[in-house]
């Protein structure tokens, strides 16, 4: 990755993480730790290693993405928007009633959304799906499946990881969001993971564990996986849940955040200030 390469994909972060922070203080809450820790992921996804047209979200040979933690969201949207799939203006829509970017992800609603998700786990399955469709057809393109740490307490999503080993789908990059926090607290609180990336060697895949805030370790992550032939592959996310923002990297409720708290707010539009003055110096 050139510097000028890398310059690019911290713009187009920083972008994300300010429409992040502009939709959801709109809409007065939302899911905002779990949606500021993918901000570099699809800032390498939809800047660097996805196939796509935003003028033809259908296109039969673009990559497809899998949001199964859907709560996220607001990530996604926000790449979206800023990839030209949709206009920006539409970010300040979230959750109004009769909106096409409703708080989960909705296939019918929203261009560029490849797969309904929200019901943590079920979308590990639909990803197995649509990587085996894609076999079945002899189609060259991906999925990129995105999974919270906290959701992997469904037992769904080990019945898909299952099923991707033994098929050896290695079409199908499972990627997990290791931010270490759920709604009801850490995820060791509420139930230990233990060690996710042996857990996922012990299921057949090739792992990667790798700083998910770090833009250069993620693309080479994903391109190792990529390359690999004979497996299903998995990239193991070491992120901050809140990332970015040292105020909700360590608020204890960053979940879901309620912007009637001043605090919270005062935090929101400082952070706003500060990415919006770096990305115009950056496009000066």
């Amino acid at each position: 990755m050139t510097p000028e390469e890398l310059s690019g994909l911290k713009l187009l972060s920083a972008k994300i993480r300010r429409d992040i922070l502009v939709m959801l203080e709109k809409a007065g809450s939302g899911h905002l730790g779990g949606s500021m820790s993918i901000v570099e992921l699809m800032s390498v996804l939809y800047g660097r290693r996805l196939n796509y047209d935003p003028k033809n979200p259908r296109w039969e040979d673009r990559d497809r993405v899998v949001l199964s933690k859907g709560h996220a969201g607001p990530g996604w949207y926000s790449a979206l928007a800023e990839s030209g799939f949709f206009d920006r203006e539409m970010l300040l829509t979230l959750n109004v009633g009769g909106t096409n970017l409703p708080s989960h992800p909705d296939r019918t609603k929203t261009p560029g959304v490849d797969m309904t998700t929200g019901s943590l786990g079920q979308g590990t399955s639909t990803a197995a799906g649509i990587a085996t469709a894609l076999r079945m057809k002899g189609s060259k393109s991906r999925v990129y499946l995105i999974v919270g740490d906290g959701e992997l307490n469904e037992g769904q999503c080990w019945e898909a990881f299952q099923y991707l080993a033994h098929y050896k789908l290695n079409n199908c990059v499972v990627v997990i969001d290791w931010n270490k926090r759920q709604l009801d607290g850490t995820c060791e609180e509420v139930m230990n993971p233990f060690d996710i990336a042996e857990k996922m060697r012990a299921f057949g895949f090739a792992v990667q564990q790798v700083n998910g805030q770090d833009i250069e370790a993620l693309d080479e992550a994903l391109a190792a996986a990529e390359a690999v032939t004979d497996s299903a592959t998995c990239v193991v996310m070491d992120t901050v849940k809140g990332a970015g923002v040292p105020f909700f990297e360590t608020y204890a409720g960053n979940h879901s955040v309620k912007f009637s708290d001043p605090a919270c707010k005062e935090a929101a539009d400082a952070a706003i200030a500060e990415l919006t003055a770096y990305i115009e110096g950056s496009e000066a």
